[in-house]
């Protein structure tokens, strides 16, 4: 007879828990072992009864990437599939660096679900592949800005950015304590860098860099909290 693959389902929407389990228990090698409603019934599932897969939703009480962090950590045998609403980028790489195996999202069909169950249960990896299409095209952009990042020295950047706010070079010679002549010798090597024509040009260059740096700090600290 062949292994069954025991399944822990956590949700905290009841009728969509319920409907999914349900639905699991119609395939013949499948077992739902146990649901729960939030990431602490997530924990107590998967280390009490070690699941071969543990479906998870993102949004339900507690701290859902904790978690799966302490579940990849301390239940290694259990492979974490989220299952949830959510098409937010940052959750899915919040997921996946937190140790998740797969991220499917609830309008999924019965067979993909059943597919991605399997996959992931096999050891294998499992997005739905629409969305995976996304996140992979989002991570080619950031290593494109990544390989395209112009990187300044100290002085440089602490010269530039009084440019950007308007200073002459005379005027940010004088703030900086510097010679005029200096300001402008550091000018001309982040035009260079910046391949600027003149100070217009890399100051915009630098902008854009640093709306995103600015943008990569508040999403770091969203995934804090």
């Amino acid at each position: 007879m062949e292994a069954r693959i025991r399944i822990g389902i956590v949700d905290d929407h009841p009728l969509l828990r319920q409907g999914v389990a349900a639905a699991l228990k119609r395939i013949g090698d499948f077992q739902v072992v146990e649901q729960g409603a939030c990431s602490e019934d997530a924990v107590d599932i998967a280390l009490r009864l070690q699941p071969d897969v543990l479906l998870m939703d993102v949004n339900m009480p507690g701290d859902c990437f904790a978690a799966v962090r302490r579940i990849t950590a301390e239940a290694t045998g259990v492979r974490v599939l989220m299952l949830t609403v959510s098409e937010s980028e940052d959750d899915a790489y919040a997921a996946l660096e937190a140790g998740a195996q797969g991220y499917v999202l609830k309008g999924v069909s019965g067979p993909e679900l059943v597919q991605a169950i399997r996959t992931v249960a096999g050891g294998e990896s499992f997005i739905t592949p629409a969305f995976a299409s996304r996140l992979l095209g989002r991570m080619r952009h950031r290593q494109d800005m990544e390989r395209h990042r112009i990187e300044l020295t100290h002085r440089e950047e602490q010269i530039i950015r009084e440019v950007a706010n308007g200073l002459t070079n005379r005027e940010v010679a004088d703030k900086l304590n510097l010679s005029e002549k200096t300001v402008k010798y550091y000018m001309t090597n982040v035009m260079q860098k910046l391949h600027a024509r003149n100070r217009v040009e890399a100051v915009t260059a630098l902008r854009r860099q640093w709306d995103e740096d600015h943008e990569q700090m508040l999403e770091m600290q969203g995934k804090a909290r």
